[in-house]
């Protein structure tokens, strides 16, 4: 790419486009990104790398994108500010803050699957935010491929007319430079007066140790130039910017970014939350004063404990969860404490995915060692004297005696299935304590199916299910749906009659005898033996509905005594079973921390 075109000033607004790339998981968003910057030049050739964009490890490991990425290139005499977002449910969020920055999305389908769950959720949310939709098939090379069926589903389900739908291989490059044109064509150039005082929007913040604060912007009025002095209008702080630039997708300082344009910031920001997403920036002397919209801040739908595996590590996790939430303002984290674990944090989630890849970043990244405990749901409980409690860690839940009922959270589900396996698709959804609202078949071979269903079944395993029964086939999409009241208990396990709170959790009535059961079982396989028995009880309320004994250890106190008077014998095991009585009366059984680790894993 020729210099000109970043380390000059602002771009006239006319040869701006902005657009993200929207898509189901696995459709190839990534992948595209990567041909686009290959026929821009934007990356020299000996360099370019498979998922150029996504630059954490993990992401590569698990194939999918987990941050959007944004990038600047070069196209027929147009700036392209481009944005690759996550596809799977869990990181919506980041699509629709990617959506705010954007006058377009170039919506991307995989053309031998079809439209997918995401794909009608990603396009709703792109219509809702007012865009421009440039449809486009992808991967025609395949020998699967059937883009004349696709192209008149996308017509029939999304309304957008079959012959402008795009055809591309992001694998070979084959269409992508007519997809650019189309982009220029189709998608509108922003809108903003360079002359009017300086707005920009934080869209995204990332922690550099030797630079602070690096924040992602979209100008949208005025012009920031380098070296300007800057307010952060809802944080209501001052800062010196030390740098501004563009991403091609290496950080390039430039001398000024104007109305439209999208970069990066650095004004040497160590409090972390003074350039959270959705703040809004202006010129010190003399700026605007009404902030931008923002965000609405994501409610967690999924809520666990993070606790440090050594108690000296605490102000090393306080500090990590504190640059992780800069980057990722979807999650939440407030201090809690447990008899069991000590003190560490609880902290709420999108989804089970988006609790993985969180903490699995805070052990990579900041070198911790942590528990986790079981994931739960946010309930809410209505006690009989008229007050409503919000309930997202079981220990919380007041006893049985003062609750009137419980409310949880439900969900609207959106499952899109090859029509052979509709049955077990509803077998596996009632069982699951799904209600169904409505079924609808989009052409002879794809049905979509609406499901009211309780967020706490769909957390652990309901995803997984729903691939392994169909192949892979079916998709699953899913919103907030509002609360109802269900017949939920709280399953307490006691260790040697001792109450063992990690272990608490809140579930229907109808499962909660086999969650003990089973939870008993495994402890007493994880709990080593100690001198005397240690039983291990699942109570609910009152009533124990499961209960294992760890075996004691047995010391040879005959070992010594070869023959004998047998009374000599007596006197020494009654010794022995009096102080194994008096040992179980005043004995603490150690949880050791690989119980906690096996015994709260979440694959089991």
């Amino acid at each position: 790419m020729p210099p000109a075109a970043t380390a000059s000033g602002p771009v006239s607004i006319e040869h701006i486009r902005n657009f993200s790339i929207i898509s189901h998981v696995d459709h190839g968003k990534s992948t595209l990104s990567d041909r686009i910057l290959e026929i821009t030049g934007a990356v020299d050739p000996r360099l370019m790398r498979e998922q150029y964009l996504d630059s954490m490890d993990i992401e590569r490991e698990r194939g999918i994108t987990i941050k959007a990425q944004n990038v600047r290139v070069l196209f027929n005499s147009h700036v392209l500010h481009l944005i690759d977002t996550p596809g799977h449910v869990d990181f919506g969020y980041e699509v629709s803050r990617s959506l705010a920055a954007c006058e377009g999305a170039v919506l991307l389908v995989d053309a031998s699957q079809g439209i997918q769950a995401q794909t009608l959720a990603n396009c709703y949310q792109a219509l809702e935010n007012d865009l421009e939709i440039v449809a486009v098939l992808n991967k025609i090379d395949l020998p699967a491929a059937d883009p004349e069926r696709c192209a008149l589903e996308i017509e029939h389900v999304l309304g957008l007319a079959a012959e402008d739908v795009l055809r591309i291989s992001a694998k070979t490059g084959q269409g992508v430079a007519e997809l650019l044109q189309a982009v220029i064509d189709r998608i509108p150039h922003p809108q903003g007066d360079p002359e009017a005082p300086l707005r920009a929007l934080i869209f995204d913040s990332s922690y550099d140790q030797y630079r602070g604060v690096v924040s992602s912007i979209r100008i949208v009025d005025g012009t920031l130039t380098a070296g300007a002095r800057l307010r952060f209008i809802q944080a209501n702080a001052v800062h010196d910017m030390e740098e501004v630039g563009v991403r091609t997708p290496v950080g390039v300082p430039v001398e000024a970014l104007g109305p439209g344009e999208v970069g990066y910031l650095i004004a040497g920001i160590k409090d972390v939350g003074e350039a959270r997403s959705g703040e809004t920036v202006t010129t010190a002397p003399h700026g605007a004063t009404e902030a931008l919209a923002g965000y609405l801040d994501p409610k967690p739908m999924v809520f666990c404990g993070l606790y440090p595996m050594d108690g000296d590590e605490l102000p090393d996790l306080r500090d990590a969860l504190e640059k992780l939430k800069l980057n990722d303002a979807s999650f939440t984290f407030e201090p809690e404490s447990s008899h069991a674990l000590g003190i560490g944090f609880r902290c709420g989630f999108l989804g089970l995915l988006h609790m993985e890849i969180v903490r699995e970043r805070l052990e990579r990244e900041f070198d911790l060692s942590l528990i986790a405990t079981a994931p739960s749901v946010a309930y809410r409980a209505f006690l009989t004297d008229g007050a409503e409690l919000d309930v997202d860690n079981p220990t919380e839940l007041p006893d049985a005696s003062r609750i009137d009922h419980i409310d949880e959270p439900m969900l609207t589900a959106t499952i899109l299935t090859p029509s052979e396996y509709t049955g077990t698709v509803m077998e596996l959804c009632q069982s699951k304590r799904g209600e169904m609202a409505r079924m609808e078949y989009l052409s002879p071979e794809r049905v979509e199916l609406v499901y009211s269903i309780p967020l706490a079944e769909v957390v652990l395993d309901f995803f997984d299910q729903l691939k392994s029964r169909t192949k892979g086939y079916a998709s699953l999409d899913y919103e907030p749906a509002g609360y109802a009241t269900g017949n939920l208990v709280r399953v307490d396990v006691l260790i040697n009659h001792a109450p063992c709170d990690a272990f608490s959790t809140i579930v229907h009535r109808s499962s909660a005898d086999s969650y003990g059961r089973r939870m008993a079982e495994k402890l007493r396989t994880l709990i080593p033996r100690q001198l005397f028995d240690v039983p291990i009880q699942a109570a609910i309320g009152g009533r124990i509905v499961a209960r294992e004994t760890v075996k004691a250890k047995r010391k040879d106190v005959l070992a010594k005594c070869y023959g004998g008077d047998i009374t000599r014998k007596r006197k020494l095991l009654e010794k022995q079973k009096e102080g194994k009585k008096r040992m179980k009366n005043i004995g603490r059984v150690e949880v050791p921390q690989e119980a906690f680790i096996s015994a709260l894993r979440l694959d089991d």
